[in-house]
């Protein structure tokens, strides 16, 4: 496996490549992200990753300085999972001007869910993944489902600016409690870590109310926030989506999805269940 961290290198080291498949990534992975490698060599003859903490996409207060960087470690677990090329540039490198021009998108999906609780985030994502989209130029690129409203915001990205990239979306590892595997579960503690899969505990409880024919769906995520709350959890949202919109459902809407943001400690969790409706009216 081969790991580059200049443009000039990965353009050199892409000189001539199709069919490449691609997984980008901030790093400090995991089983989830090895899946997401493993799924991207089904659809391509050159798997590449790269690995990059995005400024743009932290706000003021988050956790960019303290993001975990394990650059050895994860190179260690790419080419155990068969990537062939690894793009880990640092800051300068992607961004050796300042970066003025930015991709926005609409404010209905820009300032909803996660992003009214992170100003500017999903303009910070679709900016660098239009741009390493036009270093790697993929013909597939593979996110995970556990971002759900990011995966949402890429898939437009492509679509509206016709770019030749097919989007594959992964499955969500759960650890055995149900907890999905994410980077930030590492900021929990030993006690947190026993809490930690009742986000998706209660985000399942509201799929199977609304699988069982209950309709009321603002009661039922204002009850699955209440749970999470008295569990001492500080609750940014519980929401139920279309999910091929991620709009409010409609009564033309089939599949939806749960989504939940909560802090436990000082731990951001997000999560989602996404189900097609049985019954619907």
């Amino acid at each position: 496996m081969q790991v580059v961290h200049t443009t000039a290198e990965l353009r050199t080291a892409l000189a001539g490549q199709t069919g490449t498949a691609f997984v980008p990534t901030m790093g400090n992975l995991h089983a989830g992200h090895v899946s997401l490698v493993e799924l991207a060599r089904q659809h391509g003859q050159l798997v590449i990753a790269s690995i990059f903490v995005n400024p743009l996409q932290f706000g003021a207060g988050e956790d960019f300085e303290r993001y975990p960087r394990t650059l050895d470690t994860d190179c260690e677990k790419l080419a155990a999972a068969g990537c062939d090329l690894v793009f880990a540039p640092d800051v300068t490198e992607l961004y050796p001007v300042p970066q003025t021009f930015s991709v926005q998108p609409p404010d209905s999906l820009a300032n909803d869910l996660c992003g009214a609780f992170r100003p500017g985030h999903f303009s910070g994502v679709a900016t660098v993944v239009l741009k390493l989209f036009n270093l790697v130029q993929p013909r597939v690129a593979v996110f995970g489902k556990k971002d759900f409203q990011q995966l949402f915001v890429i898939r437009e990205l492509v679509r509206q600016f016709n770019l030749p990239v097919e989007i594959v979306a992964g499955e969500t590892l759960r650890e055995p409690s149900g907890l999905a595997l994410s980077s930030r579960n590492g900021y929990l503690s030993e006690a947190e870590r026993i809490q930690a899969s009742q986000l998706q505990t209660q985000l399942a409880a509201l799929v199977a109310a609304i699988q069982s024919g209950e309709r009321d769906f603002e009661a039922l995520c204002h009850t699955a926030s209440r749970h999470l709350k008295m569990a001492g959890w500080r609750v940014d949202y519980v929401a139920l989506r279309d999910a091929e919109t991620l709009q409010p459902p409609v009564s033309a809407s089939s599949r939806l999805v749960a989504l939940g943001a909560a802090w436990l400690g000082s731990t951001r969790l997000i999560d989602n269940l996404d189900f097609v409706l049985k019954n619907p009216s």
